[in-house]
């Protein structure tokens, strides 16, 4: 049975107390770490999250996998807000809790890396051999062909295709979808597929309601049940996608940290938990481990 968790607080001033990093260490010191990261961890590179303090879900219904495929219109819209979204998102940079996450794999403590993030700042801080659980919004699939294409090569399409288009907005979600009114909507030009000419082209990202592919769910499961702990990092667990690896985590006995601000629906089966902002504790934490006399 797991312990009942360590519930470690922040001060509210942005440090971490010593005892959250001594119980958090303890863990983490023994290596085969699978660290298991959701948006909370880059809302510090300005990627709002959907549940938490920045959180759009309460605001915003994200595309669904339904609207995408069977609505014309929904996905002219999306494209369209993700034309304009797409920008503040490859703008984005790593933040320090990413840095440390890859700091952790290059001292040989992190073994693996699954992220629920579409946003590739994991790779971009050095950390290699990440699933992506949900995918990533650096690349497009061809619905038609399956042909994978860089974003980048689609922006530069689209900003031909839309030299006029780009209403300023203050709203990115984080599958890059941004806040626009519907009426400036019909002057966006989507364009094909440049394998079959035809599409409709999407990013390769899991929506909302749509399945993540086996392999990677098995992938991740096999990284879980070989782990010596399941380092939980900015993810509220709301959803089963990320919460399965914390339950199949708990039943093998290994343990589970939590890392996150505020509650998670995890928090019942953690042995250690940490609420406190990610980019304090992760830093503060590898250079504890660093020099553990420090």
């Amino acid at each position: 049975m797991t312990a009942a968790p360590t519930a470690l607080e922040s001060t509210g001033e942005g440090a971490t107390p010593a005892h959250a990093l001594d119980a958090l260490a303890d863990l983490v010191a023994d290596g085969d770490v699978v660290v298991l990261s959701g948006a909370g961890l880059s809302t510090d590179s300005g990627i709002p999250d959907y549940r938490g303090s920045t959180g759009s879900l309460r605001r915003h219904t994200p595309m669904t996998y339904q609207t995408f495929t069977h609505d014309p219109r929904g996905r002219h819209r999306y494209w369209a807000r993700s034309f304009v979204g797409w920008r503040q998102i490859r703008g984005a940079r790593p933040n320090a809790g990413h840095r440390a996450v890859a700091e952790l794999q290059r001292t040989g403590l992190v073994s693996g890396v699954i992220t629920q993030n579409v946003d590739g700042l994991h790779q971009a801080a050095g950390a290699r051999d990440v699933v992506e659980l949900h995918g990533g919004l650096d690349r497009t699939i061809c619905l038609a062909c399956g042909d994978v294409a860089s974003r980048a090569a689609l922006d530069e399409r689209l900003r031909a295709a839309n030299p006029d288009f780009g209403p300023r907005t203050d709203e990115i979600n984080p599958d890059g979808d941004a806040e626009l009114p519907d009426q400036v909507l019909d002057g966006f030009v989507m364009v094909d597929c440049l394998a079959c000419g035809s599409g409709p082209l999407k990013p390769d990202v899991v929506f909302f309601g749509e399945t993540v592919p086996r392999d990677r769910v098995d992938a991740s499961f096999r990284l879980v049940e070989d782990a010596g702990c399941l380092l939980v990092l900015g993810s509220s667990l709301t959803v089963m996608s990320g919460y399965r690896f914390v339950l199949r985590a708990a039943k093998q006995g290994i343990p589970v940290a939590i890392v996150n601000v505020g509650p998670t629906r995890g928090d019942a089966k953690a042995d250690v938990r940490v609420d406190a902002p990610l980019s304090n504790v992760l830093p503060a934490l590898a250079r504890r481990l660093a020099d553990p006399a420090g």
